[in-house]
């Protein structure tokens, strides 16, 4: 244990430094930083590696046995009324405790939208609740996908196109929003059991459909906040509005040292109510069902407080530690004479920042594991981080510019959607899964910041132009991945016809050696029948 906690403390270090690293290198040069402000972001490096080294470890001993037992069984008990059931009471109370829709939330009107049984509901708290509808409805529509074998492609392309649909009908402000918040609700406590689950679903199944439909559950549910938020965007009244993020007043490390004290026990309390649901839904599975030995239980629940420590330490460092630097740091980046340097600033942020995001080394581990390594994590994660670099580039120049989302958008979605029809089907369950998990805590805290900072300083309008930062990086991997999948199939192709003419050049030589033989011995029967 301890070897393999040393071995992802590295791992993570690796992945969290180069970001660190080049936010350093701007506090130098171009975009010098307040002490509070470095003190922060340099103490919550540290915590984040500790905090992701202990959810990775957490994830894999843990989340995943979780999800896959759980998966599996569904599919043996072959009762339908208990596989939708369980589905959306996971995916419900999962999304309404998730960490990252909290924050979107917290960016909405405070206005009283309506009053449901004398409490009073906010603008921001109907979204918390629409969201976790959505996820629970398409959650429930995954699984049941993968029990009837509804073609993935196919129900994606209608999904897509309905949801461009009802956005011509939403207000504005809420179009960006909601593409957002299709990113956010797919974070680090959702994601590793919602893969794990669907993997064990699929796990049941035999031939090639079990390697497709393990994947795909994140994407459909990523599809169901937007269609929620859309909705919301056509009744909501009034002005949307935007917190910014408040920077504290540090003048001393102890002064750090108290912000972070008083910020723990909020992701204490926020992080423990994400998972007890899956905990309770797991022990009922355990008592009921799976039945297993008392190590296996006890080795799932120490994974289990791995996660939960892990991913405490993770999003107070991110939240107290890089959303004020992000913030800090767009906001002065956008007020150079040369402000156009956030883009290519921004592309290298986002290119590195990805190694981070906990969520994306449980999928591409996840992706490895199920193809059997033709899929390999190297891939994946290059594919990824030219996707994310190539996002935060579009959103910095939206920020900069004001252009429309639309702009982006459609054509981005176009393509992606297109690709559906020519690459594997595999590869088009991953990108979708991948556009979920890759807008996880990081570009939460420290993206969305950095765009919304930038957006704030030059005076725009910062829920149309600084938020979709998070809908570009759910947006790119669908078409990264596809495009990875299509060189896969080209490749592959290829290797098909360079054996199969092997093959053939094997069995001319081996026909030449029998025509030779033949000959020989026809000579050999003349010389015999001579002789006699």
């Amino acid at each position: 244990m301890k070897n393999e906690l040393l071995s992802k403390f590295k791992e993570t270090a690796t992945a969290v430094l180069p970001v660190a690293a080049i936010v350093f290198l701007l506090h130098l040069t171009i975009a010098p930083m307040s002490f509070g402000v470095l003190a922060l972001f340099l103490s919550g490096t540290f915590l984040l590696i500790v905090g992701m080294t202990l959810f990775q470890l957490g994830s894999e001993v843990g989340m995943t046995p979780m999800g896959n037992q759980i998966g599996s069984k569904l599919v043996e008990l072959k009762n339908l009324k208990i596989f939708v059931i369980t589905a959306f009471l996971l995916g419900f109370l999962v999304t309404i405790a998730e960490p990252d829709l909290q924050v979107l939330g917290k960016q909405m009107p405070e206005q009283t939208l309506f009053s449901l049984l004398g409490i009073e509901m906010s603008v921001g708290q109907v979204l918390i609740y629409m969201v976790a509808i959505g996820v629970a409805i398409f959650l429930t529509a995954a699984v049941i996908r993968v029990v009837f074998g509804i073609d993935l492609s196919k129900l994606f392309f209608v999904l897509y196109i309905i949801v461009f649909a009802m956005a011509f009908f939403t207000r504005p402000e809420y179009l960006a929003v909601a593409f957002d918040s299709g990113g956010v609700t797919t974070g680090p406590i959702t994601v590793p059991f919602i893969l794990a689950l669907g993997v064990g679903i699929a796990s049941v199944k035999k031939g090639k459909d079990a390697e497709n439909d393990s994947f795909g559950f994140v994407g459909l549910c990523s599809v169901g906040p937007i269609i929620s938020v859309l909705i919301m965007g056509m009744f909501v009244k009034g002005d949307a509005s935007y917190d910014p993020t408040v920077i504290p007043e540090i003048e001393n490390f102890g002064d750090v040292i108290m912000v972070y004290l008083r910020a723990f026990p909020t992701f204490f309390e926020e992080v423990a109510l994400a998972l007890s649901p899956i905990i309770v839904v797991y022990l009922f599975f355990q008592i009921v069902y799976l039945k297993l030995p008392k190590i296996s239980l006890v080795k799932t629940l120490i994974g289990v407080l791995y996660t939960y420590i892990g991913l405490v330490i993770f999003l107070t460092a991110a939240n107290v530690g890089f959303m004020p630097a992000g913030s800090y740091m767009g906001g002065t980046l956008a007020t150079l004479p040369y402000n156009w340097v956030i883009i290519p600033i921004g592309m290298l942020v986002g290119f590195f920042i990805l190694m981070a995001e906990p969520a994306v080394y449980v999928l591409t581990v996840q992706v490895e594991e199920v193809t059997g390594g033709s899929i390999t994590r190297k891939m994946m994660m290059i594919a990824l981080m030219i996707g994310m670099s190539v996002s935060v580039g579009l959103a910095m120049t939206r920020v900069i510019t004001g252009i429309s989302i639309w702009y982006l958008l459609i054509p981005g979605y176009a393509i992606a959607l297109g690709l559906m029809f020519f690459v594997p089907k595999v590869f088009t369950a991953i990108a979708f899964d991948s556009g979920g998990v890759a807008s996880g805590p990081m570009t939460a805290t420290f993206l969305l910041p950095f765009a919304t900072g930038a957006c704030t300083a030059i005076g725009g309008n910062v829920l149309m132009d600084g938020f979709g930062v998070v809908a570009m990086v759910a947006m790119t991997p669908l078409v990264a991945i596809q495009i990875l999948g299509a060189v896969y199939a080209i490749k592959a192709k290829r290797a098909q016809k360079e054996e199969a003419e092997e093959l053939a050049e094997i069995y001319e030589d081996i026909e030449e050696e029998i025509e030779f033989y033949q000959l020989d011995l026809e000579c050999a029967i003349i010389e015999l029948d001579y002789d006699e």
